[in-house]
C-alpha cells in the first residue's frame, strides 16, 4: 500500500460509514413517524374514549406530546404521521421484529388509490423506498393525492438519488405533467438529470426533522461559512455592546413558512422601541430577493411574536462583497414616515454598522493570508525535509558499501 492508496481507504471508509450512519438515522425517524400515525389511524377508529375528544383530538394530544417535549409533534404533524401512514400501509412488511412489537394488534386495513396496471408494473417495493428516501421526502410524496403521480416522483428519486430539495423543486416545475406532454421523455430527464441537486448524508443532518429527533440544536448544523459565523460573533456583540435596548433572543432561529422550514441568523428585542429586531447577514452582494425573504421573517414574527403593546418588528439586512458592506433596512409595511419619527432613533446608524462590517471584513482578510502564508512556509519547509531526506540514501547506501568491503 502506497501513501495514495492509504488516503483512498480512509476516504472510501469514511464515505461508507457516513453513509450508513446516514440511512440509520433516516430509517429510525421514518419509522418513529409511520408508527406515530399507526397509532393515530387506530384510535381514531377503535379508541376506547376517542368520543370524549371528538375534534378537539389532535389538539390535545399534541398539547400532551409537547408537555413531553417530544420533537414535531404539533398538530399539523400529527396529521402529516396519519396520512404517511395511510398512503404507505405496506411499510408494516418491512419492519424488523423489533420494530413489529410496536405495531397495534389489529391493524385496519387501508385503501391508497387504485393504481392502473402500467403504474402497478412500475412501483417500488416499500423495501426499497425505506432504504431510499428520508422521511421528509416521505411527507412530500405523501401529500400528492394521484397514486400515478406518486408513484412517479418515487421511481424518480430513487433512480436519480434526488435531495428533499430537488424532489420539492421538480414537483413544484410540473416535472411530472411535462414528461407527459414531451415528445422525447428522454431527453426531458437527461435535462433533468444534468442539473439534480443529490441526497448526501451532510443533507440529511441539516434536514430540521432530523436534528430535531437526534436533540441536535440548528446552529450545530448549519451551514455558516468561516468569515459568516465570525461577522455573527462579532454582529451580536456590537449590537448588545451599544446599549440602546438590544436584548439577544436566538440565533439561527428555526420558523415554518407555507410548509418549509427557514432560519433567521440573529433576533434581538429591542426593550426601548418595543418590537423584535431581525438581523440577516448576506456573505455577497446586495439583491432584492434577500430584502424580499427578509420582509416575509418580519411579516412572520408581526403575526406570530407581537405581543400585546408590542410595535410592528423590523428588519436588518447586512451585505458583504469583497470588502464592502450594505445595510438596508426591511419594513414589511411601516411607512417611511413612521420609520424615521419612531424607529430610527433607537437603531445603530447605518454608517456605523458598515464600518463596524468592513472592519471586520479586512480582520478576516488579513488574518487569512497570515494563515496562508504560514501554511505556504510550512509546506516549503516539509518539502526541504523530505528532499533532504531524499538526497540522504544514496549516501546511506554507499557507506553500507563501503562497509562491506572493509
Amino acid at each position: 500500500m502506497n501513501f495514495e492508496q492509504l488516503v483512498g481507504q480512509i476516504r472510501s471508509i469514511h464515505d461508507d460509514l457516513a453513509r450508513q450512519a446516514s440511512n440509520a438515522v433516516n430509517l429510525g425517524l421514518t419509522l418513529r413517524n409511520w408508527l406515530i400515525g399507526c397509532h393515530i389511524q387506530v384510535y381514531e377508529l377503535r379508541g376506547e374514549d376517542r368520543s370524549e375528544y371528538g375534534e378537539r383530538l389532535f389538539d390535545v394530544l399534541a398539547g400532551r406530546l409537547v408537555t413531553l417535549k417530544l420533537p414535531n409533534c404539533s398538530r399539523r404533524q400529527l396529521y402529516r404521521y396519519m396520512d404517511f401512514y395511510r398512503t404507505y400501509p405496506q411499510i408494516v412488511g418491512t419492519l424488523s421484529p423489533l420494530f413489529r412489537r410496536m405495531v397495534p394488534t389489529r391493524l385496519p386495513k387501508e385503501t391508497v388509490g387504485t393504481l392502473s396496471p402500467q403504474s402497478k408494473e412500475l412501483t417500488l417495493s416499500a423495501e426499497k423506498l425505506i432504504e431510499t428516501l428520508s422521511y421528509s421526502h416521505f411527507e412530500l410524496l405523501a401529500a400528492i393525492d394521484s397514486p400515478q403521480k406518486r408513484a412517479f416522483y418515487e421511481i424518480e428519486s430513487v433512480r436519480g438519488t434526488w435531495s428533499v430539495r430537488e424532489l420539492k423543486r421538480q414537483i413544484a416545475s410540473l416535472y411530472y405533467e411535462r414528461s407527459g406532454l414531451s415528445r422525447d421523455k428522454r431527453k426531458l430527464a437527461a435535462l433533468v438529470d444534468a442539473k439534480v441537486e443529490h441526497s448526501t448524508p451532510a443533507l440529511t443532518i441539516r434536514d430540521p426533522y432530523v436534528f430535531e429527533f437526534l436533540g441536535v440544536h440548528p446552529q450545530e448544523v448549519m451551514n455558516e461559512s468561516r468569515l459568516e459565523r465570525a461577522l455573527l460573533d462579532r454582529l451580536e456583540e456590537f449590537l448588545l455592546e451599544l446599549g440602546r435596548g438590544f436584548c439577544f433572543e436566538a440565533r439561527q432561529r428555526r420558523i415554518l413558512i407555507g410548509g418549509d422550514h427557514f432560519f433567521v441568523d440573529l433576533v434581538f428585542y429591542h426593550r426601548i422601541l418595543k418590537c423584535h429586531v431581525i438581523v440577516e447577514l448576506k456573505s455577497d452582494g446586495f439583491t432584492h430577493e434577500y430584502l424580499g425573504q427578509l420582509n416575509t421573517y418580519v411579516s412572520w414574527y408581526r403575526k406570530h411574536e407581537m405581543s400585546p403593546g408590542d410595535n410592528p418588528p423590523i428588519g436588518i439586512l447586512l451585505c458583504t462583497e469583497k470588502n464592502h458592506a450594505l445595510v438596508k433596512y426591511a419594513l414589511a409595511g411601516i411607512s417611511s414616515k413612521l420609520f424615521v419619527s419612531k424607529y430610527q432613533l433607537g437603531l445603530p446608524d447605518e454608517a456605523e454598522m458598515r464600518a463596524f462590517i468592513e472592519a471586520r471584513l479586512e480582520g478576516e482578510a488579513s488574518k487569512r493570508a497570515t494563515e496562508s502564508s504560514e501554511t505556504d512556509v510550512e509546506q516549503r519547509r516539509q518539502k526541504k525535509i523530505s528532499a533532504s531526506r531524499g538526497a540522504a540514501k544514496p549516501g546511506e547506501a554507499g557507506r553500507g558499501k563501503r562497509t562491506g568491503r572493509s
